[in-house]
């Protein structure tokens, strides 16, 4: 649509700008990780931020979010879903500025790793996560919150691994996401219970000569699970 050739009503309203701030995670399949990279612009310009961009003219707001993960990523048709709108008065110096923020999840792996790297990003461990501008330390908060609210309701947590993994590394995502040990039998016994895993004939042996077995999700199984809302308490 050509905005520049609406009616303009609001001529005495003031002009507040609208923004995007995707706060995306990826899961190295030791520890999840949060992706940032350095301001480009005044005010706060070199410190660490989420990925953010202004909203243009000519689109809509989830698109827009949409564009700035396949530009800082490279990747499409990934998970992402909307968090807070963050609309404090005082909260951008530059200008009256409302954000929208999204959460998203990505498999990392080093194609990933690579492509960041040409936008002066990088990944941080949820451990190692430095001083970030604005109110984005409370975005990423607010992320890993929803984040495990979800998992207790979604297996959504599966979008952050390969398409075939061992058990152990499941798990492994799940206590990064918790930031807590999960017992190791009981995890099993629940994971396996949910009938939503197939077990490969392949095995994993990078950590041992015996290996473990891989798996891959039962994709409608998994389906069913998403629209049921199933409590995936693990």
């Amino acid at each position: 649509m050509n905005t520049h050739s609406k009616t303009v009503y609001y001529q005495e309203a003031f002009p507040i700008l609208m923004a995007v701030d995707c706060v995306i995670f990826g899961f190295d399949r030791q520890e999840l990780k949060l992706l940032l990279f350095k301001r480009k612009i005044e005010p706060f310009k070199n410190e660490w931020s989420v990925i953010g961009s202004f909203v243009s003219p000519t689109e809509g707001v989830k698109e827009s979010a949409i564009r700035v993960l396949e530009e800082y990523t490279g990747l499409s048709n990934i998970f992402m879903d909307s968090l807070n709108c963050y609309g404090e008065i005082d909260r951008d110096p530059g200008a009256r500025v409302v954000s929208q923020a999204f959460f998203a999840l990505i498999r990392l792996g080093e194609e990933e790793a690579q492509m960041v790297e040409t936008h002066q990003a990088n990944w941080f461990g949820l451990n190692s996560i430095p001083p970030l501008i604005l109110d984005h330390n409370q975005m990423v908060k607010d992320s890993l919150e929803k984040l495990r609210r979800k998992t207790r309701y979604q297996p959504i947590g599966f979008e952050l691994l390969p398409e075939k993994f061992t058990i152990p590394q499941l798990q492994s995502l799940y206590e990064a996401i918790y930031q807590r040990q999960l017992d190791r039998r009981n995890f099993r016994k629940k994971i396996l219970s949910m009938n939503i895993l197939e077990k490969l004939s392949e095995k994993d042996k990078s950590t041992s000569k015996k290996g473990a077995y891989l798996y891959r999700f039962d994709s409608k199984r998994y389906e069913e699970m998403v629209k049921r809302g199933i409590d995936f308490v693990l």
